[in-house]
């Protein structure tokens, strides 16, 4: 049953208001959180100069793995160079432990060092990858961490792969060729021929290890830590969720697994269809947490006189997601795309990034594509909104009549009740349509946002003027007379350009909205911009500007609207 016809107005209010509080929420989690990255990452750098004569730990026997971390900190090593990646690989072990980025930086300068992925096993921040083999007989040697592996290339390109040759002794001859695109996708195949009399059994296996100090809080907002495609469906698993809980396990399945950050991922993908086994787990040594994602894979006979492959890609790069998108493709790898966690509105999050990327190659810029993003969502809710401020104006010259009512029927709510039941089907008026609009736009304000904050396309990425980087917040600062005042203002009192040009937006859209009769909603709707500017001044510039212009599309379409109603008498 309606409420009373004097707590229509009142409706809108409580609606606004829920909307108003769940963008609170977002601000004290998905803002806060990023925001005290930088003192976490000084945390995390001062946990790891303590640990860094700390041996480093290994997923199988400690000792071996240190004393096969020293050997290959001194070998020599195979050079890494294409468009995208830098490094080099240990011919001990074969180790994927030495990687930077290099289309990508630490900061918006050239000049600014690449973006350091994989580090060696002995270092405090270790983050490596490992493949090799295992016997079902235990007494057959097999190549792992220790592994001295012989080649007679120095250099790893696009055009250039590097074999290494191993052999155990015993008649088994390992022969493994490392080849990379020019963007981040290793392939890797092992050769093993044996010579000897008798037919083995092999297991192919590969690891992601990381010691990391888990000081992030974007888990908040986003995945960061091992997930994988298992079983058909994406699994993510928190390193708190394994420190606490221990291993989670996935057997006899087909996909990939690997560990993410916001913008990096390094992953194992075997074979189309291959059935492996994975393993994501924690464990500590010296106080420093290390994680692994582990694949092993299903038996591979070898007879006598007989020789059998294994080929597995190992991703190592940015999320990319049209790269991702190709290699899914090329390679069958499913759910990779998730790699990026556009979250639970992923059929939000992924249409919109789609359309931004689109107008992005039209225009060249993501600051004009976001604009684009925004003309075309409000011409997608116009009629919406039309029809939300015609029954807005009727509603307001119903107002005579529903005080009448209320007076008629002040000691029967019933009687009320039914009265301005009737009243609104006479007169075609839905009381809640003015909160579809807000409704409608709290979705895919939360989609933009996830777009803004996960997508590598966003990092770094200008738009006029001095916003060189979308994906953070404006640095402009009106207590600092925008820079001319040497002095650094309490984080509260940052107040950019963008969120000062947005309050005004909202300023003017408030003065073009029916005042509403409650005083109390009144002198909340006016507090609502000032409200608005510090909690803007604290998100992305480029979700600013998609509030800018939405505010300036809204007084536009406002204008519009009650011109017609006026030329009807609804206004």
């Amino acid at each position: 049953m309606h409420k009373p016809a004097q707590h229509a107005d009142n409706k809108n209010m409580v609606v606004f208001v829920l909307a108003m509080v769940v963008i609170l929420f977002c601000w004290q989690h998905f803002y806060e959180g990023p925001r005290m990255q930088a003192i976490q990452a000084q945390q995390a750098k001062e946990q790891a100069d303590k640990a860094k004569n700390a041996p480093a730990p290994a997923p199988v026997k400690t000792q071996e793995a240190t004393v096969a971390d020293t050997v290959a900190n001194s070998a020599p090593r195979i050079r890494i160079n294409t468009p995208s990646l830098h490094g080099s690989i240990s011919t001990v072990g074969g180790r994927f432990d030495d990687l930077t980025l290099a289309q990508y930086h630490e900061e918006i300068a050239n000049d600014s060092p690449e973006v350091k992925l994989l580090n060696l096993a002995s270092a405090a921040d270790a983050y490596f990858i490992e493949l090799g083999m295992l016997a079902a007989d235990s007494a057959q040697k097999m190549p792992d961490a220790s592994t001295r592996w012989t080649t007679s290339d120095t250099e790893l390109g696009v055009d250039h792969p590097v074999t290494l040759v191993w052999n155990n002794g015993s008649g088994l001859k390992f022969t493994r060729t490392i080849a990379v695109d020019d963007h981040s996708m290793f392939t890797v195949v092992t050769h093993v021929a044996n010579a000897s009399a008798t037919p083995v059994t092999l297991y192919s296996y590969g690891r992601i290890t990381r010691n990391y100090a888990d000081t992030s809080k974007h888990y908040i907002i986003m995945h960061e830590g091992p997930l994988g495609a298992v079983h058909g469906a994406l699994e993510d698993v928190t390193y708190k969720k394994l420190r606490e809980e221990g291993p989670e396990k996935f057997e006899h399945t087909s996909g990939w697994v690997g560990i993410t950050d916001k913008y990096w991922l390094t992953a194992l993908v075997p074979e189309s269809g291959d059935l492996f086994d994975a393993e994501f787990k924690h464990y500590t040594r010296n106080d420093v947490d290390a994680y692994q994602a582990d694949m092993r894979g299903t038996a591979v006979q070898v007879a006598a006189g007989d020789s059998a492959k294994v080929t597995t890609h190992v991703f190592a790069g940015a999320k990319v997601v049209s790269q991702l998108d190709a290699y899914a493709k090329a390679f069958n790898i499913p759910l990779f795309d998730r790699a990026v966690d556009f979250g639970s509105l992923y059929f939000l999050t992924r249409p919109i990034f789609g359309l931004l990327t689109y107008f992005h190659g039209i225009v060249g810029n993501f600051g004009v594509a976001i604009i684009l993003l925004t003309m075309c969502i409000k011409a997608c809710l116009f009629p919406l909104a039309s029809k939300s401020m015609t029954s807005m104006s009727k509603m307001k010259l119903l107002q005579p009549k529903m005080t009448e009512l209320k007076e008629r029927h002040k000691d029967d709510k019933m009687k009320l009740n039914q009265e301005v039941i009737a009243m609104y089907k006479r007169e075609k008026v839905n009381p809640v349509s003015g909160c579809l609009p807000i409704l409608l736009q709290i979705p895919i304000f939360l989609a933009l946002y996830r777009v803004l904050f996960v997508s590598i396309e966003m990092r770094h990425a200008p738009f006029f003027g001095w916003i060189h980087d979308l994906s953070a917040v404006d640095q402009t600062n009106i207590f600092t007379a925008f820079g001319l005042i040497p002095w650094v203002p309490p984080h509260f009192l940052h107040l950019g350009v963008l969120p000062i040009i947005m309050c005004v937006t909202m300023i003017i859209q408030q003065r073009l909205n029916p005042k509403p009769a409650d005083p109390v909603q009144a002198a909340m709707m006016n507090y609502m911009p000032f409200i608005f500017l510090f909690m803007f001044a604290g998100f992305p510039a480029g979700l600013v500007i998609y509030w800018i212009v939405n505010n300036t599309l809204s007084i536009l379409q406002q204008l519009y609207i009650n011109s017609r109603l006026a030329k009807k008498g609804l206004k």
